[in-house]
């Protein structure tokens, strides 16, 4: 089953993690809808805007994967809205690029630059897109406090 084009649903629902553990990530209708509506306003318009592979690294998760990895209760990955995405992964396209376009581009509720180094690449772009709710168009960047700890600033 395809969520988009260039989108499989075994792709979008992918975890090492949830296939060590045995747990399941398949998403429920409601979730599989707000992934297809993430996947066609923000994936596919930047995939064709490009013009080459881009990676998603982590899309759908369900309560327990993400409990397993430690994300947050309130994060959209458990609601099918939000997915990160790398282009390092099969290289062609920075992450920074992919940031600046979609901030350009398109309507999102959360956009994160998630430890992109300052040439671009490395690190990886979160974006969320509510389907049913006023998007915040909220843009951050992530960095790690003196601790190591993530932290979240507005992007300048």
């Amino acid at each position: 089953m395809r969520i988009s084009d260039h989108i499989t649903l075994a792709e979008a629902t992918k975890s090492q993690l949830a296939e060590r553990k045995g747990l399941s990530n398949q998403p429920t209708p409601e979730h599989l809808e707000n992934m297809k509506h993430i996947a066609a306003n923000i994936f596919e318009p930047l995939r064709s805007f490009f013009g080459k592979p881009i990676a998603i690294t982590s899309f759908y998760r369900s309560a327990a994967v993400n409990k397993a990895i430690g994300g947050a209760s309130t994060s959209q990955h458990l609601t099918g809205e939000a997915m990160d995405i790398d282009g390092d992964v099969f290289g062609g396209v920075a992450n920074i690029s992919i940031f600046t376009w979609i901030k350009n581009n398109c309507i999102f509720d959360q956009l994160i630059a998630e430890f992109i180094e300052p040439k671009g690449t490395g690190g990886w772009v979160h974006v969320s897109l509510r389907k049913d709710k006023p998007n915040r168009k909220e843009i951050l960047v992530a960095y790690k406090d003196e601790k190591g700890k993530t932290k979240y600033k507005p992007y300048k």
